[in-house]
Order: structure tokens, then sequence, then C-alpha cells
């Protein structure tokens, strides 16, 4: 869609952008500032291999307080964005024919990475009707002897379930009693809403020493075009993830990175404006979605989609989301992107455009409904 949708726009018309998990805001003036001051500083010249330590440092003293970890420097690798990062780990943890375990509906840039190493995916589907939770049984049954990992991404891409401490501590059962790694994609970590609490898993019993997690500075910092992200394991992991790395990029970029030091330094309203306005967009969202004909859509929970069921008015959803482009210039994502279990549904980003443009956005589609699709 996202290229349908720039052909449109080539020609003059004024698309809605709804599908593509970018945030609206603008980075924070005092990240562009610090990276700024690094290269009139000088920064410009190879770095560390891992990342800057002074990074590294305040990562490690970020994740100890907010999520309770106990780690240091030499457990975080910086690495060019959250994708690189998760290419690295698949690289380093998988051999052919390995199986990885996902759930479902899933975030769609992973499984080609582990089908391009040479492992498969194996899909879960979580039911919306049971609210999207996760079972650890039915996890547990698609365990064979060629699973090596289970991949999570916590909160969820697209549904915006943020998993419950037990909910993650059957999944951690499961890794343990099988011996199995978890890659844990945790990107949204700090985008949660309604008081609720995001868990790292590798932080529970038993699992740090085979989980690795993923964070990065793209959704919470509104800095997706500067390519950073971080790996967080125990050194024997991390230390095979750099040789990945290592080999790809040598390092991340080293004035981004000091960019990357203000954000993580940044006083707490930095992150909580944002999310506050991500909420008042959430609610927006649920609230008109559930009100149109033939539409139902659960409570996002964390990160900054919507993933409403349309299955009700007869469509597929590739034909519904190219028919909402073409009629309505509002492009979203067909649901069957997102696996099987996702066809009937639409995603929608409602962090990509600010609010009047989402109000506007989701009047079009109201039309659209009530005129009758097709």
């Amino acid at each position: 869609m996202y290229e349908r949708a720039a052909e449109l726009e080539r020609q003059g018309r004024d698309v809605i952008h709804l599908e593509v998990g970018r945030p609206s805001f603008d980075t924070p003036p005092h990240i562009k500032q610090a990276a700024k001051d690094a290269l009139d500083a000088g920064i410009v010249h190879y770095g560390d291999l891992r990342g800057t330590e002074t990074l590294r440092d305040a990562i490690a003293d970020d994740l100890n307080r907010r999520h309770g970890f106990a780690i240091g420097a030499d457990e975080v690798l910086i690495t060019t964005g959250l994708t690189q990062a998760a290419f690295a780990t698949f690289m380093a943890a998988l051999d052919p024919g390995d199986e990885v375990i996902t759930l479902e509906p899933l975030y769609p840039q992973h499984p080609p990475k582990i089908e391009l190493i040479g492992g498969s995916v194996v899909s879960v589907p979580l039911v919306k009707e049971d609210g999207y939770r996760l079972d650890a049984g039915v996890v547990e049954a698609a365990v064979t002897p060629r699973t090596r990992a289970l991949l999570l991404v916590n909160p969820a891409n697209p549904v915006g379930r943020v998993f419950s401490r037990p909910e993650l501590e059957g999944l951690a059962d499961v890794a343990r009693r099988h011996d199995l790694l978890v890659v844990s994609d945790e990107v949204y970590d700090r985008i949660v809403y309604d008081d609720g609490t995001h868990v790292s898993i590798a932080t529970l019993p038993g699992m740090w020493e085979r989980t690795i997690t993923l964070f990065a500075f793209t959704k919470a910092f509104a800095m997706d075009g500067w390519r950073l992200g971080y790996a967080v394991a125990p050194d024997p992991l991390i230390s095979q993830v750099l040789r990945v790395t290592l080999n790809e990029t040598t390092h991340p970029n080293v004035f981004a990175q000091e960019g990357a030091l203000a954000a993580i330094l940044s006083p707490p309203e930095t992150v909580e404006e944002m999310v506050a306005e991500d909420k008042r967009r959430r609610d927006l969202v649920f609230d008109r979605l559930n009100a149109m004909p033939g539409v139902s859509c659960p409570r996002p929970e964390g990160a900054i989609y919507a993933f409403p069921d349309l299955s009700e008015l007869g469509r597929t959803s590739m034909e519904l989301a190219a028919d909402i482009l073409d009629r309505c210039l509002v492009a979203t994502e067909a649901g069957s992107f997102y696996g099987a279990s996702g066809e009937g549904h639409l995603r929608i980003c409602f962090g990509s455009e600010p609010y009047d443009r989402l109000e506007e956005a989701l009047d079009r589609i109201e039309a659209y409904l009530s005129e009758g699709p097709g």
C-alpha cells in the first residue's frame, strides 16, 4: 500500500498515511542538538565496535531502573536499528532447518530474516475472541525437536497487547523446559497505556541466560530515521551477535549515538508527552471504529496500532485496504500481511498522523462504510 499511496501523492492527491509505523512527532530538539554538537566536536571517526561505552552504560542503568534488569555495559550492543539487531541475532543463533515459534498476528518483518538464514517460522495464532491472550499450552504444542527459539513482540504489533506477567511466566516455563532461546522485540516498551506495566521476559527467573532482548530509539523518541537500536543479553550471547554486526557495519554511527545518549538521559516528560498524545489518538480510533457499521476493534494496550475486524463486510483485507486507499485516499495495511489469522482485518497506525488528520481519515472511512464498500 505504501507504494500505491506514494504514486497517488505524485499525482497530487491528499493521502493520509495510516499504513506505516512511523511516529508523527519530530525528534525532540535536545536530542538533535546533541548530535549536532558531536559533529562540531569532531566525533566523526571510527568508534567502539559495541557502541560507545557511555551510551551502553546509560542504557544499562535505564533498563535496571525501569524494568529490573541487573546488567552492565558489556551486556549491551548498539546496532544500526532494531532490524539489524534482530537479523544479527538470528544469524548468530540459528542453523539451517531450525524452527522459530512466533505469535500470530505477527510482525511481518521478522520471518523473512529467519527464512533467509534457512530457518522456518511456526506461527501460533492468538485468538481474538480470547482477547489475544498468550496461551503457553498452545505454544508448547507447537514445539518440535527442531524448535530452537521463541520470538516475542511485546507490546505486540499489530494487535496492541501488552502481555501480563502470568502470560510471560507461562511462556518462560515452556522455554526453560524445552531449552529454547527467546528473542524478545520490545521496541514499544515505553508506549503503554492505562497505567499498564511492561514486563521484560528476560527479568523472569531462569530467563536472563536464554533471552536476547531487542530495543530501539525509533518509536518512543521519534528517531526512526536515525537507525539506532540495541540488543541486551549475557556476554556469551551478545558476543556472538557482535561477530555478525562487526562484519555488517563495523559499528553504528558515532555522532548519532550522542543523540541517543541525550535521549536515554532525557527527563521522563520527553516520552510521557508523546505517549499521552498517542493515547489520545488511541482513544479516538477505538471509539470511532467501534461505532462504524461492520467493524469491531479491541482496545490497544500499547504500541501505536489498532487492528479492527471488518470481516462482516465480506471482502478480503487486501481488497478493503486497496479500495479504501483508492476511494478514501487513506492508506492502511491489509491484515493478511500479518499472517492468515489477520485476514478480514486492517492495521491502522494511529501514531503516524496528527490528531486532526487522524479525524479526517476516520471521517473518510466512516463515509465509505456508510455508502457500502464495493
